[in-house]
């Protein structure tokens, strides 16, 4: 690690980004509160996500659910319903089983430590700063994104952020930063200026308070750091769909364990190595089920609808098939596939990917 300033001179920057932070923050509805419960909402939510794109679903959840009791009561495919769209949906999972577990465990009283709150599921370092310091002004440093970067470009360090093992650095040196007399306003004023001032394409350094101390600026590397590996091509999988149909119901199922998109519905998967699955493939896949053409000629398919994952890429096409019957009670049992009509249909949780071709057909 190099560094402009030695740790004992440092106290420049949290008094540089507290005079900057009431000037330049956004009014956020999660700001003006100290309730842990929204405030844990709100952490959760903005995980892997723009605060733009989080905002309308914060407010759709913390209305839906005003309290953790509220949460915990609730089915899980309603709370997956109303997550539709963030992906990353384990979070969802893991914040309805968080909110079960303060109900059961805690009385519906957020835990008022950070080391307590490190035992909740789902609830990391970050979440668990997040809360401490925003609800119980505890002097305990966060770390995410947008702090990672501010500390890598004003104190030059250049460790891999990508790499477990560097968390350990740049946390010692937000802890170090953080005062213990404005642990709330300094964690959200970090986080602040590293969303909208110090940002990764085109940071404002001209109007910087921090541009003659900062490393990277003086020395022309703010585009170098912070340093991050990049990651792995994502594989690409292919999708083919069978949107089977009798009568006024279509067919579908809710996903299993251990693949993605754990919890929410679709329709009859089969998955190949290729985008082909001809036309003479569907008609064997829908007899294999059990099932009986309505028509002599399977329709051809909706053009592939691609979605992009952390990891993987999703090319999925969808075969609407027509019925002569209903499937046969041992394929329901065996594959989990079950009728709906299109007004349940629009109460399960769904993919966005399954949602998009749904909005747009004649379901």
């Amino acid at each position: 690690m190099s560094s402009t300033t030695t740790i004992s001179s440092r106290s420049w920057f949290s008094a540089a980004l507290l005079s900057w932070y009431p000037r330049h923050r956004r009014d956020l509805p999660w700001r003006h509160i100290r309730d842990p419960y929204a405030i844990w909402l709100s952490e959760v939510i903005l995980q892997q996500t723009r605060v733009k794109q989080g905002l309308p679903y914060y407010l759709d959840f913390i209305t839906t659910y005003p309290t953790v009791h509220d949460l915990a009561a609730a089915p899980q495919d309603e709370v997956l319903r109303h997550w539709q769209g963030l992906g990353y949906y384990s979070r969802a999972r893991n914040m309805h089983h968080t909110a079960q577990q303060v109900v059961q465990e805690y009385g519906g009283q957020f835990p008022g430590t950070y080391q307590e709150l490190l035992q909740l599921r789902g609830v990391g370092q970050y979440t668990a700063a997040a809360i401490a310091s925003f609800a119980y002004d505890e002097q305990v440093a966060v770390l995410d994104g947008n702090v990672f970067r501010v500390l890598a470009r004003v104190f030059g360090l250049t460790q891999d952020i990508a790499a477990p093992a560097s968390r350990k650095a740049f946390q010692q040196l937000a802890d170090t930063l953080i005062p213990a007399d404005h642990p709330a306003d300094f964690n959200q004023a970090i986080m602040e200026f590293g969303a909208i001032q110090c940002t990764p394409q085109k940071p404002d350094c001209l109007f910087c308070p921090l541009q003659q101390q900062c490393f990277a600026f003086q020395r022309g590397l703010v585009q170098e750091l912070p340093v991050k590996s990049k990651a792995k091509a994502a594989r690409t999988r292919y999708f083919h769909y069978l949107v089977l149909r009798y009568a006024d119901t279509v067919y579908m199922r809710k996903r299993g364990p251990k693949d993605i998109w754990e919890g929410l519905y679709d329709f009859a998967l089969h998955e190949t190595d290729s985008a082909d699955f001809p036309a003479v493939a569907v008609v064997d896949a829908v007899q294999t089920l059990g099932g009986q053409l309505a028509a002599t000629q399977a329709a051809e398919p909706v053009a592939a609808l691609r979605h992009v994952l952390s990891h993987q890429k999703v090319e999925a096409k969808f075969h609407a098939v027509e019925l002569a019957g209903p499937l046969p009670a041992a394929t329901l049992a065996a594959t989990g596939l079950a009728p709906y009509r299109a007004t349940e249909i629009e109460e399960l949780p769904k993919s966005i990917l399954v949602a998009n071709y749904i909005s747009n057909s004649a379901i």
